[in-house]
């Protein structure tokens, strides 16, 4: 029979020891031990016969399967898997609590009908909560059966008695095995639940989606071998407060990690966005100063949306910094090229800046538009309302071409608007006609002009 013995592993580097210690010996990394279950194995003739019904084949005589795909009935998650969720895969989704993990999986849950039985197992909420979220979004879907355990032998069970179509498992970090003596969402209980849930799920062809919890640097939680171990990763990313949110691959092995799919919560649950670009400058009202309209790509889509800046007088001897939907230190280094480069005076002003719905942007094509409306609200000049900014700025003040011009004009095109300032480098380049009046800039000076502010 085959022995076990538990050892604890450096999840940074692999070394192993016989007892947890806090400091790693060999990378010298602190709190990096987790708890493992090793089960040896005698060397027999069993193992030497495995071996020989092993061997290498040429990789011409295997025969490969289409992939079976089932559609999720949201055309922005469908997009993100690559068309659908294949057939056996196993799909992480992560996201921060509250952000709609699990309001988004039960309407998947829904939207399968016909599929077969869908098995829910929740380690988190009764079922009375996930009845009261299923009344309130209009769940009619007869096949959901509803587990609610965190024992994953007693899951396993269920799964080969019921042999679903698709096992949700809400969320991983709550499920423990009696094998382990280690403590519930440990690094140790995390990898062997995902092992046991893998093994039977694909013998039997069976998708599965595990919902997991993220930890303050916005990974995971449990080990990086997770991440490994499944097909899919997708995040959920998003404000709390604000309603949108944007659901990004960032690995797929059943297609691209380049797309990703806009949602809004509302009363209703996860509502899809078609044309993010509409819904993010529909409330734009009038033209006052300090706002502009910028695109940006997200995935392989193009996003037009609107950045609003304010300037006031320093009441402190240092200038305050706020940047909301951007990286700081980005502001930090594009006011400093304004000042320099323009002579603006803006070392006795707080700058706020503001990307509008709740978006987080770390494309460099935002920077003319960033400098445009600083320079706006600094002057008191409000920038043309039919004009699109974009163009990376570099430190000595030169618009520097970027990636996708022709996306982003034709999106700018189909929601009407008529000016696009863009670098002059990738005016050059241009083959197709616009009907918009495209203006090339090869510096922010020359851009300043051509916007109307200096």
């Amino acid at each position: 029979m085959a022995k076990s013995k538990t050892v604890f592993v450096c999840s940074e580097c692999g070394n192993e020891s016989a007892k947890w210690l806090g400091k790693c010996p060999a990378c010298n990394s602190w709190n990096t031990f987790y708890e493992q279950k090793i089960v040896e194995t005698k060397s027999s003739k069993s193992s030497v016969l495995n071996y020989e019904k092993n061997t290498p084949k040429k990789l011409n005589s295997y025969q490969s399967e289409e992939e079976i795909r089932v559609s999720t009935g949201f055309e922005e998650l469908n997009r993100v898997l690559g068309g659908g969720l294949v057939k056996g895969s196993l799909v992480l989704l992560g996201g921060e609590p509250g952000i709609g993990k699990s309001t988004l999986i039960l309407q998947l849950c829904n939207k399968i009908k016909g599929e077969g039985v869908v098995l829910y197992v929740s380690g988190e909420e009764s079922a009375e909560q996930i009845k009261l979220r299923a009344d309130r979004l209009g769940i009619k879907n007869e096949n959901i059966m509803f587990l609610g355990e965190t024992n994953i032998e007693v899951v396993d069970n269920a799964i080969m008695e019921l042999n679903p179509k698709l096992v949700i498992i809400d969320s991983v970090q709550t499920m423990y095995s009696d094998e382990l003596s280690a403590a519930v969402g440990s690094v140790s209980q995390v990898r062997e639940i995902t092992s046991q849930i893998m093994r039977i799920c694909k013998a039997r062809k069976i998708t599965t989606i595990l919902i997991g919890h993220v930890t303050k640097d916005g990974n995971i939680a449990g080990p990086r071998v997770l991440e490994h171990m499944v097909d899919t990763v997708l995040y959920i990313e998003g404000e709390r407060y604000f309603s949108y949110r944007i659901l990004r691959g960032i690995k797929n092995r059943f297609g691209s990690t380049n797309e990703i799919g806009m949602f809004e919560m509302n009363d209703k649950g996860m509502c899809e966005i078609t044309n993010p670009s509409d819904v993010l400058i529909s409330e734009r009202d009038g033209n006052p100063a300090g706002s502009c309209i910028i695109s940006c790509i997200e995935g392989t889509r193009p996003v037009l949306i609107e950045l609003q800046a304010l300037t006031t007088q320093s009441i402190y001897g240092i200038p305050k910094r706020t940047a909301n939907g951007i990286d700081y230190n980005r502001l930090a280094l594009l006011i400093a090229v304004l000042e320099k480069k323009t002579g603006l005076m803006l070392g006795g002003q707080d700058v706020y800046l503001n990307v509008v719905g709740g978006m987080r942007i770390n494309e460099p094509s935002i920077d003319l538009g960033i400098i445009a409306v600083t320079a706006s609200i600094f002057k008191n000049i409000p920038i043309p309302k039919e004009m699109v900014i974009m163009g990376e700025v570099g430190l000595t003040g030169e618009v520097r071409r970027i990636n996708m011009i022709e996306k982003r004009l034709k999106e700018a095109e189909k929601l009407g608007f008529k000016t696009c300032i863009i670098p002059e480098s990738n005016k050059k380049l241009l083959k197709e006609k616009y009907k918009l009046d495209i203006i090339g800039v090869s510096n922010i000076n020359e851009a300043m002009k051509k916007i109307g502010i200096k």
